[in-house]
């Protein structure tokens, strides 16, 4: 199990969305389902490759936000941009719970 990243709730980042940079990290075909407006699409897998090669360093100035569908893939995304120093929160519940408020 992954360590867990610090969180940010759906109210929460509904009142402070202007103050972050969302990452989607969900796959090309969930985008179907929708996604939180003003998100960038980044997959996983490419959202860790561009933290280890150094491709999102600009965004360590910023406070980032982590989602995925339910908060177990942009949990591991936060810990690796959390490792690698960027400010970084991952959505509880992920878009699932973005939906339902």
């Amino acid at each position: 199990m992954p360590f867990m990243a610090d969180t940010i709730s759906v109210s929460e980042l509904k009142q402070t969305l202007d103050q972050f940079v969302v990452i989607d990290v969900r796959e090309q075909d969930e985008l179907a389902n929708g996604t939180i407006d003003g998100s960038t699409h980044m997959p996983l897998g490419l959202a860790i490759r561009n933290v280890k090669q150094g491709k999102i360093d600009d965004l360590k100035e910023k406070k980032i936000c982590t989602f995925c569908a339910s908060g177990y893939r942009a949990n591991i995304a936060a810990n690796e941009l959390a490792s690698a120093g960027f400010n970084v929160k991952n959505l509880e519940g992920g878009f699932m719970a973005w939906q339902k408020a």
